[in-house]
């Protein structure tokens, strides 16, 4: 495996034959292990009439039913659906495909063992966050955090991190992929890296501290927080000027979030801070660094690793793949996984520019890169206003504008009734902060302006509040991840929630 994941990801390979050895490695993979032993793809293959055999090419995918979350989701009939998604091996079919006698000689009988228990024994979980479903249990074995760990040199490699960089984790302690992945990429890196455990373990005044304290060259987590941890430094005078990276995920990082992340470590008395995002999904079990560009120039997309899995773009629409550099929704499909596996997985994500094979302009990485921005088909939203009935929002839209827009900080997006009357219409309510204390009026308006060009509808109010109230509206340092986006229009026949601090909503990376 590694002779092979090196080639893929360090050569020079033209996608036509990139594309042939992923279809071969994966018509192997589906042979020897995901259709022996997944439950849930033996049932599913059976049904489609699809065998490993009828995979040729990367474009016989598409025999291949979609996976969705609904899948995953446990039923009355199906109360441990997901573990039909884990791969349980049968040792009699293993030590066929071994060869008995030839493993025995090799490894002997104790050896052999031990290889199967590190590829199939779990020995890791994480999670989804639940917030639209239940959370779903997505399990790792030790070959699959040997892949964990080796994303995570990647990503360490992608950033140009220094293996002498000291490096910030403040993803919060949970079964949470962005968490586990940082934590191997110290270790795949072999760099310093300390955990903080986000707000909930230390607080922002103890993450401030331990910065001050570590003087760290890069600092991990959520933009939510971050911001917070950064603002709250600025605010105590804090002097940092050994800040050379801002990395980000769990959220959408747009140019004007990244503009105030630049602003805020200028502060701290850093020089040119490079800020980068991070993008993966649980049921990718493993996440993916944009590339650096030179200062001033756009992000040439997220590299992805051709070795550990297969990205499609779809039109969500018709369902059909689409070209590269086409936008479209992300779709994944496992290629080495153990533990939990998911084939042809619509993760509801969408890129504006699609997938790429051509040379990277910034770093010449011939693996396939996802660029454009990304956004989530369910944050599309239907509002009805008093002059629009059942208009659909988009506000991945929105929240680029209140990212980019200069003299807010922190922020949250409302929807509600009026008067709190679910029979009412929608309102769309701005919740922000803003250090002017002069010209809120013009800023209001800018605001108003802005979300209408893009969105054609007028928020109803804007409300300011101070950075305390505004972090205890997000949830940080409480939620797993911070809320941007809360709905809480009551349904007829409902009360109103009597408290609007809290909601619930779905962010990009999950």
């Amino acid at each position: 495996m590694k002779a092979l994941s090196s080639r893929l990801w360090h050569s020079r390979l033209e996608p036509s034959e990139l594309r042939d050895i992923q279809a071969a490695k994966f018509r192997k993979y589906l042979a020897t292990r995901v259709l022996p032993f997944s439950a849930f793809y033996r049932q599913r293959f059976a049904a489609a009439g699809v065998s490993a055999s009828d995979i040729h090419s990367l474009e016989d995918l598409t025999k291949i039913p979609f996976t969705s979350k609904t899948d995953l989701l446990n039923t009355p009939d199906n109360p441990q659906r997901v573990r039909d998604f884990v791969l349980m091996p049968d040792e009699k079919v293993l030590r066929r495909q071994a060869g008995t006698l030839l493993g025995a000689v090799l490894h002997g009988p104790g050896g052999m063992k031990s290889r199967f228990e590190h590829e199939f024994r779990p020995l890791l979980m994480t999670s989804t966050t639940g917030r639209s479903s239940g959370p779903v249990p997505f399990l790792f074995t030790g070959h699959d955090l040997d892949i964990l760990t080796e994303a995570g040199r990647r990503i360490m490699e992608v950033g140009d991190s220094a293996a002498s960089n000291r490096h910030v984790n403040l993803f919060p302690f949970a079964p949470h992929l962005a968490f586990w992945q940082t934590h191997y990429a110290g270790i795949g890196h072999g760099t310093f890296c300390v955990s903080t455990g986000g707000g909930k373990v230390m607080g922002t005044d103890g993450n401030v501290g331990l910065i001050e304290r570590i003087a760290p060259d890069v600092i991990i987590g959520m933009p939510t927080f971050m911001y917070h941890v950064l603002t709250q430094a600025v605010a105590q005078d804090r002097h940092w000027p050994q800040i050379r990276k801002i990395v980000l995920g769990g959220e959408k990082v747009p140019p004007g979030l990244r503009r105030k992340f630049r602003a805020l470590c200028a502060e701290l008395g850093a020089g040119r801070v490079e800020v980068l995002a991070c993008y993966g999904f649980t049921e990718g079990k493993m996440a993916w660094m944009e590339c650096p560009p030179p200062m001033g120039e756009e992000t040439s997309g997220y590299h992805v690793s051709p070795d550990f899995g297969i990205i499609e773009i779809i039109d969500p629409d018709t369902l059909k793949p689409v070209p590269d550099g086409h936008a479209g929704e992300i779709v994944f499909t496992a290629l080495d996984s153990r533990g939990t596996v998911v084939l042809r997985y619509r993760t509801g994500d969408l890129i504006e520019g699609g997938l790429s094979h051509e040379p990277c302009p910034h770093c010449g990485r011939t693996c396939p890169r996802l660029t454009g921005n990304i956004s989530r088909v369910s944050e599309m939203r239907t509002i009805d206003t008093a002059k629009l009935k059942g208009t659909l929002v988009d506000f991945n839209a929105l929240e680029h504008v209140l990212d980019d827009l200069e003299g807010i900080g922190p922020w949250q997006i409302e929807l509600c009734k009026v008067n709190d009357d679910p029979y009412e219409c929608d309102a769309v309510v701005i919740h922000s902060v803003t250090g002017r204390t002069e010209g809120r009026a013009a800023l209001e308006r800018e605001i108003m302006d802005r979300v209408y060009r893009v969105a054609e509808i007028h928020p109803n109010k804007v409300e300011w509040h101070t950075e305390a109230e505004m972090s205890e509206r997000q949830g940080v340092g409480r939620l797993l991840k911070e809320e941007k986006i809360v709905d809480h229009r009551p349904k007829a026949g409902q009360e109103p929630a009597p408290e609007k601090v809290s909601g619930s909503s779905t962010h990009l990376i999950k």
